[in-house]
């Protein structure tokens, strides 16, 4: 299941082009993986920017945040934006919910040295692919009282095929052995994939939330983001699903070139961009 999972994600990275400068490998926490890199347009910033957390897929299990610079981090500079592109600790180094607690920090470093890359703080955004959307929705949507880290105050959730229902992916007929990796057997196993389940916060007062799912994803079930954008609305929350039809767990180039001006415009709609 790994093995084709990844090569299908990485494949499916659109060709945009941006001049960009990075600062790389910037550490947010006391661990070699919780390193992020900061992007942004070359041009100087004659006023503060808005910012983009984006993270990286893989099941938990693999991948890194260079597979995403394209799909995830250009489209976003062409359009000024400064980019914090993050790494966090894979199952192998640290099981659940080590890579959820890494995320919220680096948000959180984001959020602390905003004025440092002039980010406007109320224009931060957070994206991510497939369980990096999940840990983008779980970012934008936890509260301090679920214990994971620090309440992260986003303007918007940009959500691709990410996982909303862990505890359906732990076991079942959607079981898959890249989150049964993450959360391995133990007598809480599934209190724990609850409480890690974007599902489980759903109320009233969270950020804009668009997800985009194909209707025909092997990995993730399209099944979730419906259920996840339903169960937003009727919290009275901002929800808006794109459903690709036919579309697998990753697009191809042309569907990303077409997707992409959709978020900008749904983000322009949101006053973000």
């Amino acid at each position: 299941m790994l093995r084709s999972f990844l090569p299908a994600l990485l494949a499916a990275a659109p060709l945009f082009a941006a001049d960009y400068q990075i600062q790389g490998n910037i550490h947010y926490d006391q661990y070699p993986q919780t390193v992020l890199d900061i992007l942004q347009p070359q041009a100087p910033a004659l006023t503060t920017r808005p910012g983009v957390i984006a993270i990286h897929g893989g099941g938990w299990v693999q991948g890194d945040k260079e597979q995403v610079i394209e799909r995830l981090c250009l489209p976003y500079i062409q359009k000024g934006f400064v980019v914090a592109n993050v790494e966090y600790r894979l199952a192998a180094v640290a099981s659940a919910p080590a890579a959820l607690n890494d995320v919220l920090k680096a948000a959180q470093w984001l959020r602390d040295h905003a004025a440092e890359y002039k980010v406007d703080e109320k224009k931060i955004i957070v994206t991510g692919a497939s369980a990096g959307g999940h840990l983008a929705l779980m970012t934008g949507m936890l509260p301090s009282s679920a214990g994971f880290g620090p309440e992260i105050k986003v303007a918007a959730i940009v959500n691709f095929y990410g996982i909303a229902d862990v505890a359906d992916q732990i076991q079942g007929p959607n079981q898959r052995d890249y989150a049964v990796t993450w959360i391995p057997g133990q007598p809480d196993h599934m209190d724990l994939a609850k409480r890690l389940s974007p599902l489980t916060y759903i109320r009233k007062g969270l950020p804009p939330v668009l997800t985009i799912h194909g209707d025909a994803d092997p990995i993730v079930p399209y099944d979730q983001a419906v259920r996840l954008t339903n169960d937003l609305k009727q919290a009275h929350d901002d929800a808006t699903l794109i459903t690709i039809p036919g579309g697998k767990h990753g697009f191809p180039p042309e569907q990303m070139n077409e997707i992409y001006p959709k978020i900008f415009a749904w983000l322009k709609k949101h006053k973000i961009q």
